[in-house]
């Protein structure tokens, strides 16, 4: 018992913000989920919703260099507070755009581009401040506690937001996303410290531009890291595709529809949730490194193939098991050797040339996963006859086109995982020397 609560009075401040963050992001992640089935059922088109996505996370990729140099400059609180703000008011132009019978899809293009620039500096901040406010030997189990509360709001999102918008409307999922925001911001204003000025002492006195190549420099004089994140890189641009490709299949294949992407979508968040449990209690390993490319491979070799070889919810829920299981334990070991590795000073600015180079393939993969589903495939497929061998495997009529991309892109991952563990520079991140800051 003295144990557990000294470890609550040394996690007080993270556990506070902590929950009320991960209550805010559920309200967040319902109000997306609403408007992705929103936005495929006015369209019909992957591609149409894959650009949702794109919006969101093309200004990320492109600011985040620069977001990370200004993060490390200004007050972490205050700029966590100012982009939740702006955030707040995306969302209620949505609402008021909806309750007009005004909305339209190119609106939501436009809400996600402002949204995906906010995320582009608060998501350096909240980074450092996690850093600011948590022990060292904490970070592996706050790693998974995190992904603990993410892997929830994967659960209760497709559940919650499908009944809700069956009974009560999208607009009562935004009001519950702007009612947790609500209390995520007072939480944050009022009861959250941040002992920035403590910790970082000395802030130095450079131009933007300087700032934003020092954390570029750093990746580039520390090659295991820039390795290790091009390799996530990689993976991003398999899952983004994933990711368009998923809503497109789910409601017009046969066998799905809301329910059956609802049912594989919270199979994935409990499976997930489970990782996380177990991210929490495993010890170190004695190699990272091993950890993060062998969990990788199981999920590129698994998930996707079952996607598109399967015609049924409990198969697909089979390989949303296999993909989901270890990637908890995946992050939480890349989080921790980042954490360790960087130097808290230079964390933001670090952090923010990560997000560009690991993230830049995300909008590129949505864009692509919408493109050969709509473009490529889903034409392809209606060519075959009956007799093809590909009908045979991947079935026949709307839907089977996007199986066709699941067919791709889990031979793609399994390729990316087998090329990248072979980069030395990533196996010498298990060596114990420090890193260059200049």
């Amino acid at each position: 018992m003295d144990k557990i609560k000294n470890d609550f009075l040394k996690l007080r401040n993270f556990l506070i913000l902590w929950a009320t963050q991960s209550f805010s992001a559920l309200g967040s992640a319902m109000t997306s989920y609403a408007l992705v089935i929103w936005s495929y059922e006015q369209k019909g088109s992957a591609l149409w919703t894959s650009l949702l996505m794109v919006c969101s996370y093309a200004p990320y990729v492109l600011l985040s260099v620069f977001a990370g140099a200004l993060s490390d400059k200004w007050n972490k609180k205050k700029t966590m507070l100012i982009c939740d703000s702006a955030a707040a008011v995306c969302t209620l132009v949505v609402l008021g755009l909806l309750e007009s019978g005004n909305l339209r899809i190119w609106h939501l293009y436009v809400v996600n581009a402002v949204n995906g620039l906010m995320n582009s500096v608060q998501q350096p901040a909240s980074e450092v401040a996690t850093t600011c406010i948590l022990p060292k030997e904490y970070y592996q189990k706050v790693g998974g506690m995190r992904y603990f509360s993410n892997a929830l709001n994967s659960i209760l999102t497709p559940i919650i937001a499908t009944a809700v918008m069956g009974f009560a409307g999208m607009e009562f999922i935004i009001w519950f996303d702007l009612g947790t925001f609500l209390v995520a911001f007072i939480v944050l204003l009022f009861f959250v410290r941040i002992p920035e000025d403590e910790i970082l002492k000395s802030k130095q006195q450079e131009s933007l531009l300087q700032s934003a190549k020092g954390g570029l420099d750093y990746l580039w004089r520390n090659r295991g890291i820039l390795d290790l994140i091009l390799f996530l890189s990689a993976i991003n641009l398999v899952a983004s595709i994933y990711d368009a490709v998923f809503p497109a299949m789910m409601l017009s294949r046969g066998g799905g529809s809301r329910a059956a992407m609802g049912i594989v979508n919270s199979v994935a968040g409990i499976t997930t949730l489970v990782g996380s449990v177990l991210a929490s209690f495993l010890k170190e390993p004695k190699s990272r490194i091993r950890v993060i490319c062998n969990c990788l491979l199981l999920s590129m070799s698994t998930e996707n193939l079952l996607l598109a070889l399967g015609r049924s919810v409990p198969v697909w829920c089979v390989g949303a098991f296999l993909g989901w299981i270890a990637i908890p334990i995946m992050n939480t070991n890349m989080e921790a050797i980042l954490r360790i590795k960087i130097p808290v000073e230079i964390q933001g600015r670090v952090f923010a040339a990560r997000n560009t180079l690991q993230f830049f393939t995300i909008p590129l993969g949505y864009f692509l996963g919408g493109f050969l589903v709509d473009r490529v495939f889903e034409p392809f497929m209606a060519g075959q006859s009956e007799e093809s061998i590909w009908v045979l495997l991947l079935g026949s009529g709307k839907g089977s086109g996007a199986a066709a991309v699941f067919l791709v892109i889990a031979f793609a991952g399994v390729g990316v995982c087998l090329y990248f563990r072979r980069f030395s520079h990533i196996w010498e991140l298990e060596e114990k020397h420090e890193f260059k800051i200049r």
